[in-house]
């Protein structure tokens, strides 16, 4: 018997696809791992995964700041 299952394939790059593989291991949503750039995941999971790589890359991201002391105007 043939199970069917409706998702989505992403293409990201490794280290993408490493954050995804780890969310994975606590949640369940890869159906395939393809390849070094390819996963295909459980439709369903499109919008929390998004939100998540989000959430994850932009508290990993780093951001200059103004470095001028503002009394030296």
């Amino acid at each position: 018997m043939v199970n069917a299952v409706t998702g989505v394939l992403i293409e990201c790059d490794t280290t993408v696809k490493a954050i995804i593989k780890n969310l994975d291991s606590k949640h369940h949503f890869i159906v395939d791992d393809l390849d070094e750039t390819h996963v295909f995941i459980v439709s369903t999971w499109v919008d929390r995964l998004k939100a998540e790589l989000e959430r994850l890359l932009d508290e990993n991201a780093y951001t200059i700041s103004d470095t001028k002391d503002p009394k030296t105007n």
